[in-house]
């Protein structure tokens, strides 16, 4: 009888933790001033269903444009609703603040399109760039690269304005950077490889924390800065998959990228409402696998992020 009654009370124990496990994250419940939308959730790879990593937030439907991947402008045009998108008023021309995490080219290469094209569709101000150490120089090279494109533009019979192709760099290091009405952007430094300059985002808005990893492996910085954080959005990798991988991508994604259990480690201690993945590596998981690898480590609310995705 005794021992009926102890294997109860081990039951109820080990259903009572496996319950208090798999819902103790908070609630996750969409906004209607903050938006985060994914222009792109994806890595170097051309993957045709993956456009450049770039994350648009809408803030009180003010644009702040996350990292220039290939492609964010034409994907961000679809939300106007010229072309069927449900955001009124929504226009690339209103694009003038981007922030940079770091200058991989999987991050810039689309850095061109959103200096240029908006101010093509009308922007008449200067785009305000933020980001590390080497920004200012890469600009530089970008606009004396077009140099010839601007002043036909500018002369010729478009009769663009003198204006929106110019570009304000700021470069930051680490420490809020960015305060306005709608949000304020802190940076700190993220372990990326050999990369001397790589950065996360701690962003407030009005009613949400947001931390952006960028590119990086399992640091103390993130975790301590994202404590407190409604959101997370963190880049990922299949620990399942590298293990099939050649000896070099053994060596190289640890050292840069966070694997699906690190991140479930990560998301643990931070126990953020949702968190987002992006700029996934799959090498042929499912997005559900990816999930399923991290929710080993946390039972948490997990989206794997695609393009165009809204939250």
């Amino acid at each position: 009888m005794r021992i009926s009654l102890v294997k109860k009370l081990i039951i109820s124990t080990l259903i009572l933790i496996t319950a208090y496990t798999a819902f103790n994250a908070k609630e996750y419940t969409p906004s209607e001033i903050t938006k985060i939308i994914f222009l792109g959730t994806g890595t170097p790879n051309p993957d045709p269903n993956h456009s450049g990593i770039s994350v648009l937030l809408l803030v009180n439907n003010t644009p702040y444009i996350f990292d220039c991947g290939p492609g964010l402008v034409r994907n961000a045009s679809r939300l106007n609703p010229k072309y069927g998108g449900k955001f009124e008023g929504f226009d690339v021309k209103n694009f003038n603040k981007v922030f940079i995490t770091h200058l991989h080219s999987d991050h810039t290469v689309g850095f061109p399109d959103l200096i240029f094209t908006p101010w093509v569709m009308g922007r008449d101000v200067p785009l305000e760039a933020y980001g590390p150490k080497g920004l200012k120089t890469m600009t530089k090279n970008i606009l004396a690269s077009y140099k010839e494109d601007i002043d036909v533009r500018l002369h010729g019979l478009e009769m663009a304005n003198d204006r929106g192709w110019r570009v304000n760099v700021i470069e930051f290091s680490e420490g809020v950077f960015y305060k306005d009405r709608n949000i304020s952007v802190e940076a700190f430094r993220v372990e990326h490889g050999t990369w001397k300059e790589s950065y996360g985002f701690l962003i407030i808005t009005p009613d949400r924390r947001i931390v952006i990893s960028g590119d990086c492996r399992p640091g103390k910085k993130l975790i301590e800065k994202a404590k407190g954080a409604d959101i997370l959005i963190h880049e990922v990798y299949s620990a399942e998959k590298l293990k099939t991988r050649e000896a070099k991508w053994q060596k190289y994604h640890p050292q840069y990228h966070t694997s699906t259990y690190e991140l479930g480690e990560i998301a643990s201690q931070i126990n953020p409402s949702l968190l987002l993945l992006y700029h996934q590596l799959y090498w042929g998981d499912s997005d559900k696998e990816l999930i399923e690898q991290i929710k080993i480590k946390w039972k948490g609310n997990v989206i794997s992020a695609g393009d165009m995705s809204i939250y």
